[in-house]
């Protein structure tokens, strides 16, 4: 697939899976549009990509997409900047960990809200005009989570399942619209996600966000609807519909249970 001199917008792009994004796009000589809540950590890393890429364009938006109305808004800076989206890298999501029962039910709503709505969105502001364009990127991040049930983890689970189905069926309407559409489905991956549920778990067998993205980037020229980065993420995912459903809740609940 061609990327160099398109524009890719990257939600959650100020660290992990997101700012590797924005690297290796960079390197492809993609002009970049990033877009995360922590404004500083943006201007620090489009600050390092212009100094590797002077002639790139990077643009920078601070935006909470956790908030309801976050995506038209988002969409309308886009305007402003008076930029064309050809490649959009739904990235930006977030996870609860612990028994639903204990948790804040607020919190779960910006959760569905950030992983699911606004993703959906996003892609509903920007697919059409790659589709009457005849080209163009929605890459949807979710993850293995997306495969089973996720007692400890059980909106997070949910919502990578809903990315998953959502953005397969985009893949089956696009086909032969020039449109390109993936879903990415890390495993455990070495990024502040962990730190930000407040629990160490899943601690042993983490990729790197570069595994990640080269993971991702290598499938664009394939016609799969789904990749799996890792060979053992992809064996676990793709047995579990082997697996008894009592005996696969069992097992997912051990493998995010803390340390």
């Amino acid at each position: 697939m061609k990327l160099e001199n398109g524009t890719a917008l990257i939600t959650g792009s100020s660290g992990g899976i997101g700012e590797e994004f924005a690297v290796q796009l960079a390197n492809r000589q993609v002009n970049l549009v990033l877009v995360a809540r922590r404004a500083e950590k943006l201007a620090e890393l489009r600050d390092s990509l212009l100094a590797r890429h002077p002639g790139l364009r990077v643009d920078v938006v601070a935006a909470d997409l956790s908030q309801p109305g976050s995506a038209a808004e988002l969409a309308s800076a886009v305007r402003d900047l008076g930029c064309t989206i050809d490649f959009l890298v739904n990235n930006a999501g977030v996870g609860l960990h612990g028994d639903f029962a204990e948790q804040d039910a607020a919190a779960n709503g910006a959760q569905v809200q950030l992983n699911c709505v606004t993703l959906v969105e996003l892609t509903g502001l920007f697919l059409p005009a790659m589709v009457s364009a005849g080209h163009g990127l929605i890459l949807n991040v979710a993850s293995t989570a997306a495969f089973q049930p996720i007692p400890g983890m059980a909106v997070y689970g949910a919502t990578k399942a809903f990315v998953l189905s959502f953005t397969e069926a985009l893949w089956q309407e696009t086909k032969g619209s020039g449109v390109r559409v993936l879903t990415l489905c890390p495993g455990a991956t070495e990024t502040e996600f962990f730190a930000r549920t407040g629990e160490d778990f899943l601690t042993s067998g983490r990729q790197t966000p570069r595994q990640v993205v080269d993971t991702a980037l290598s499938a664009l020229d394939k016609s799969t609807p789904t990749v799996v980065s890792g060979l053992k993420n992809a064996l676990l995912a793709y047995g579990y519909r082997f697996t008894p459903r009592k005996v696969m809740l069992e097992v997912s609940q051990r493998l995010v249970k803390s340390e």
